[in-house]
């Protein structure tokens, strides 16, 4: 009886190996407008490009983006309850935070929408990313500096994991800007492709 057990036991571990090892990740992306693809084609943004490379490689990785032009942090918190039900993820990606900085919001209420939209995220069982979020120094270096510091903030208290800004490289170099000057044009989708191809990888190599 017991080698029969044992036999079976050894027979559903290799036959669910192979699920195991091609087990479909989901990660969803809360975004503002860099990551909906303002101003351009769904087809051309960074996202919808990044999702064509992973199943090129036959990399098992789903990305659904419930990124929205315009959102907020508090914009964010009031749908993720739901987004994280219907979507079921695995990993959330937060890119989050530009439109608060830009109307001046609060500092302590960027942190805490932060820091609910993980923990909620993390409730549901998902592993979570923050991409650290940089802004224009019009509202002066105070404020500035208390909002990048936000994200090391947030992340360190989560402990979820801090993902470097996508717009770093691209924000002061007016050939891949559109003409408002605050989104990436087609030219630079790709960039931020490579680019959050390998922050990803290194996310999810952790």
């Amino acid at each position: 009886m017991k080698y029969y057990f044992l036999k079976l036991l050894f027979i559903l571990v290799i036959l669910m190996a192979p699920i195991s090892a091609n087990a479909k990740q989901k990660l969803m992306i809360v975004g503002d407008s860099l990551s909906a693809a303002y101003g351009l084609k769904q087809d051309d943004g960074w996202v919808k490009l990044l999702q064509n490379k992973y199943e090129a490689e036959q990399n098992p990785i789903e990305i659904i983006n419930v990124s929205v032009s315009g959102q907020t942090t508090g914009n964010a918190l009031a749908k993720i309850d739901q987004q994280l039900q219907t979507i079921a993820p695995s990993h959330v990606l937060i890119e989050l935070g530009g439109n608060d900085g830009l109307r001046g919001f609060p500092i302590k209420r960027l942190r805490a929408n932060l820091t609910e939209l993980v923990v909620s995220s993390q409730q549901f069982g998902a592993k979570v990313a923050v991409m650290e979020i940089q802004i224009p120094p019009n509202l002066g270096p105070r404020y500035t500096t208390m909002f990048t510091q936000s994200y090391q903030q947030v992340t360190e208290q989560t402990k979820s994991h801090l993902m470097p800004y996508f717009m770093l490289e691209i924000a002061g170099k007016p050939e891949l800007m559109q003409d408002d000057n605050l989104h990436p044009n087609k030219a630079a989708q790709p960039i931020i492709r490579d680019f959050m191809y390998d922050a990803i990888n290194q996310w999810l190599a952790e």
